[in-house]
């Protein structure tokens, strides 16, 4: 048992958000915690500070996205600068300091890298004793996800595992998981059956576009090419809940005129699982998140302008299994598609390839792996028969 767990992660992206999600709902499922509260740590800082680490961060993905890869790459290095941005997340995480105090955490599951440099430094001074989990909810691991307040590693790859080693990580002290998803992406569902709940024609090639990470012109661009399709297909487009982009869209749609591809447009959703059930090809950006929910339903992916920095790097290893193309020109990406329809072998290698790297139960196993090490864990908890110390207020 792990006692009261905090999940923490913060609202920069939505994965970070449903990787936590994805813990807390196995959890729940395995009753492995007295207590369990999922939080956003950038709920608990000042206005100006979340703007910069969500707001800003999407600005830079939408509209600079070589500025994120100029950063990313110039933060990589373990180490540096760590004590500069210790110092700022110090100075602007009062509020999630008060609420471990006021909370007092067993463990702490962190899906990003902010709350868990936060425990770890306090770790380090000794003014909490709470187990510090971190999971990287990317392929690669870039150098802001390590601390030295850590205690366990959960990674996505075994080659990210060989990675953390060679930099001094402990072995022992990262557990390939995979990258947290719901548990619903592991249910068998039928694909012709999907496509009838949700209003598809049973026969015709299915394609998924996920409309969520790119900006307004470049997934209209994106309708434009797949309206020049050779080959008979249908195409679900995914908005979420933006419903200006959607409007735009079914705009763009209506533009195309008579085409071989039919679209539906759908706003936001909490069936995504069945909708990839449903499909035979993803069309997107490929996030940790939505590549290793895709990976979970085996489907094959189109990966178009990745971020630079992280999502290349997950880009680079669906290329390297065989899992993915890359269209770096969205003029080409009707050709590109239309190979693949024409070549039912090569599309059966890639789902087959998904299905290999996937980890539909990494939640599972993350959570039954720190119970596991907890269970090994001297306890630093009083004793019924002890008197308990009073506890020092946390300050930063």
């Amino acid at each position: 048992m792990l006692g009261k767990v905090l999940v923490l992660s913060a609202s920069a992206g939505a994965g970070h958000i449903r990787a936590a999600d994805a813990i807390e709902k196995a959890l729940h499922a395995r009753g492995l915690a007295s207590d369990v509260q999922n939080v956003d740590v950038l709920k608990y800082t000042n206005q100006v500070f979340r703007h910069l680490y969500s707001r800003a961060y999407l600005d830079l993905v939408n509209k600079a996205p070589e500025v994120l890869g100029w950063l990313y790459d110039r933060l990589d290095t373990p180490g540096k600068n760590e004590n500069i941005r210790l110092a700022f997340d110090r100075f602007n995480t009062g509020p999630f300091v008060k609420l471990l105090d006021t909370y007092r955490p067993d463990v702490a599951i962190c899906t990003h890298f902010l709350p868990s440099e936060i425990i770890g430094w306090l770790k380090r001074k000794g003014r909490v004793d709470i187990v510090n989990a971190v999971i990287v909810t990317d392929f690669d691991v870039h150098a802001m996800w390590l601390n030295r307040g850590s205690d366990h590693y959960f990674v996505a790859l075994e080659e990210t595992r060989e990675h953390l080693v060679a930099l001094g990580v402990p072995g022992e002290a990262v557990t390939i998981s995979g990258i947290p998803i719901d548990p619903v992406f592991s249910e068998r569902k039928d694909p012709r059956s999907m496509r009838r709940k949700h209003g598809l024609e049973e026969g015709p090639f299915t394609i998924l576009v996920s409309a969520g990470g790119f900006g307004v012109g470049p997934v209209e661009h994106i309708i434009e090419a797949l309206g020049r399709l050779p080959s008979r297909a249908q195409a679900v487009v995914v908005c979420g809940r933006n419903e200006e982009l959607k409007k735009k869209l079914a705009a763009a749609v209506r533009r195309l005129g008579p085409a071989n591809v039919t679209f539906h447009l759908v706003g936001f959703t909490t069936e995504m699982d069945e909708l990839m059930t449903a499909a035979d090809l993803f069309v997107g950006k490929p996030g940790g998140l939505t590549t290793s929910e895709s990976l979970a339903k085996g489907l094959p992916m189109v990966v178009i302008n990745p971020i630079p920095g992280q999502e290349e790097r997950n880009s680079d290893h669906l290329l390297e299994e065989g899992i993915a193309i890359r269209c770096n020109n969205l003029p080409t990406l009707p050709y590109k598609i239309d190979r693949l329809i024409r070549d039912p072998g090569k599309l059966h290698l890639m789902r087959a390839n998904a299905l290999a790297l996937a980890r539909p139960h990494a939640a599972f196993t993350v959570v039954e792996a720190l119970d596991a090490l907890n269970a090994g864990r001297p306890s630093s908890a009083p004793s019924a028969a002890t008197p308990k110390r009073r506890r020092r207020k946390l300050v930063l």
